[in-house]
């Protein structure tokens, strides 16, 4: 969908931060056609996203919660 790129990049990230979220993930459909995770922790002192991990094959992480998915598997 045209737009949609820039919106989940640029427009969700900004006011998601703003809003004080502490957790911003993004998916997108990598090249070879399995999902592409890329992760976002705010810093709660400028409001802004920092970047987290990106993740391909196998999604692991701590936080916010515990979780392991097998990204080739969706």
């Amino acid at each position: 969908m045209p737009g949609s790129e820039t919106t989940d990049r640029i427009v969700k990230v900004d006011q998601y931060a703003k809003a004080g979220i502490g957790f911003y993930w993004r998916i997108e459909q990598a090249a070879t056609g399995v999902p592409l995770v890329c992760t976002y922790v705010l810093d709660p002192a400028t409001l802004t996203y920092r970047d987290g991990d990106v993740f391909t094959g196998v999604l692991k992480a701590a936080a916010p919660f515990q979780v392991e998915i097998d990204l080739g598997q969706i």
